[in-house]
């Protein structure tokens, strides 16, 4: 059973590496608002079926309707938003670099809201390496020149926020509710899905089936996959290899992006690029490999939870 678990994390990475690309060709036909309109109704679908075979689902449950709310609006809608906004301003590659950041703001929202990460010399350490990075991508020195969109960049740092902030909101409200996580999973994303649809304008929104790639790159990559069936994979993953072993899946997503942005889209590649992710990946791998004790690995899989980049 190990073996085919092994199999599904090397499956997830890749999936979560693959919506990069996805977003991007949808976004050259459709607004980012109605990426992600699309995005959360396809997704839905084969999670809201496994959450009722499971039979996870109870009427007891809404009386926590309000924290699945806030859920929504910060761990799907304006995270799946603002990521939307910043892969069609920035190559894939980029994108797929700078999601490889999420953990950081995840760890850094914890220390300064939850107090329960150290300030010490590891966490430094790895704080300034992965934010190095960061910013070795964006390189604000040379943006009046183009070569990188800085409001792409803030946008990726803003869904990053964003998921960091409720994640600080999951382990202070939604963590001593001890509800399964395939019920959160579907109440949040029914809940974002419904947002989406009263917010969001829809002019247009059919061209995307014109573009075949577009098509099938948002009702099946981003969708029933990147979404729906990246979920039920993340719930078997965590339950036979657990969950700080899970966490390690969030290393692949920028690396397949990488991948997939310079040999099969023809993205420009630097120097500077792969150190930046080398930065990265080794700054939250110091700040992951300190965690010690079973509130911290409660904090790592609520965090990789929710990263569904």
């Amino acid at each position: 059973m190990h073996r085919l678990a092994y199999f599904a994390y090397a499956l997830l990475g890749l999936i979560w590496g693959t919506n990069f690309i996805f977003t991007k060709w949808a976004g050259e036909v459709i607004s980012p608002a109605q990426i992600v309109m699309l995005r959360v109704l396809f997704g839905f679908v084969p999670i809201l079926a496994y959450a009722l075979y499971r039979r996870e689902l109870h009427w007891a449950h809404l009386r926590h309707s309000h924290h699945f709310l806030v859920m929504a609006l910060l761990a799907t809608v304006l995270y799946y938003l603002a990521f939307a906004k910043g892969t069609v301003l920035l190559l894939s590659s980029v994108a797929g670099m700078l999601s490889g950041a999420i953990p950081l703001f995840s760890f850094l929202t914890a220390m300064l809201f939850l107090r329960q990460e150290p300030i010490n010399a590891r966490t430094v350490l790895g704080m300034l390496c992965g934010f190095a990075g960061v910013v070795l991508i964006a390189r604000p020195w040379s943006s009046l020149g183009g070569d990188i969109n800085l409001q792409g960049v803030l946008y990726m740092i803003l869904g990053s926020l964003s998921l960091g902030a409720s994640f600080v909101y999951a382990r202070k409200y939604i963590t001593p509710l001890q509800l399964s996580p395939v019920a959160l999973c579907t109440y949040q994303i029914g809940i974002g899905s419904v947002l989406v649809l009263l917010t969001t304008d829809t002019s247009g929104i059919a061209a995307f089936t014109a573009s075949p790639r577009a098509l099938w790159g948002m009702v099946l990559g981003l969708g029933l996959i990147g979404t729906g069936v990246a979920y039920i994979l993340y719930y078997f993953i965590v339950a036979q290899l657990g969950a700080v072993k899970a966490a390690g899946v969030t290393y692949i997503p920028p690396l397949v992006a990488l991948a997939i942005g310079y040999f099969w889209v023809g993205e420009p590649l630097a120097t500077t690029d792969l150190f930046a992710v080398v930065l990265i990946m080794g700054g939250v791998y110091v700040l992951q490999s300190g965690k010690k004790g079973s509130a911290s690995n409660r904090i790592t899989a609520t965090s990789t939870l929710a990263k569904q980049s």
